[in-house]
């Protein structure tokens, strides 16, 4: 998973994703809760549904000191946009996701006996919230969303949204042995073909 490797990259303080936690302090116990909103990055969903780009997201968090890091847990809101995985119909929605992650401190046994992928880490008392927010919408949202859970999806035959189409909607059928004879003549009298007693006169 490439999101811890961003974690130890040095995370800006400007952006809305990091907060700092100087305020917070080392001493195990200390908490501070915060309350912002975030605009999403562009590709936060999956093919069929996410958050539209620069959708606002709604971020509850608590920040608590641990004597191996921050542990920073909480929930993240938002609207989602997508379509329906059987009608193609467009679909809006909204999630509401749990967070929960250990953010290890530079100098502690976590930070020390873990790869970089594995855990997160405090870079210049900042933490970037950012990959957690991520990772916790992309697991939350479903795979095949659906308009209402009893979508009949298309007509496989016209392509017409059942639930707009008629409820005797259908189409004939024809049996592919009567198939070859379909549009060919039964009889000469069918055909235009002149019959024994015409040609006679």
């Amino acid at each position: 998973m490439a999101r811890h490797q961003q974690s130890t990259t040095h995370p800006s303080a400007k952006s809305p994703w990091v907060i700092s936690t100087r305020e917070l302090g080392r001493r195990p116990g200390n908490m501070r809760t915060y309350q912002r909103t975030v605009h999403a990055p562009a590709g936060l969903g999956l093919e069929v549904i996410g958050i539209p780009e620069g959708e606002p997201i709604e971020l509850d968090l608590r920040l608590e000191s641990a004597s191996e890091g921050v542990f920073v847990s909480g929930t993240a809101h938002a609207d989602v946009e997508g379509e329906c995985a059987r009608c193609l119909e467009p679909l809006s929605d909204e999630v509401t996701v749990a967070l929960g992650e250990l953010f290890a401190y530079p100098d502690s046994a976590t930070e020390a006996t873990t790869d970089v992928d594995e855990v997160s880490r405090v870079v210049d008392d900042l933490i970037d919230t950012e990959a957690m927010v991520r990772d916790a919408v992309l697991l939350a949202l479903p795979l095949a969303p659906l308009c209402t859970e009893d979508c009949r999806g298309l007509c496989p035959d016209c392509g017409g949204r059942w639930a707009d189409l008629a409820a005797e909607h259908g189409h004939e059928t024809l049996d592919p042995r009567w198939a070859a004879l379909q549009g060919r003549p039964t009889s000469a009298a069918d055909s235009g073909a002149p019959t024994g007693a015409e040609e006679r006169r």
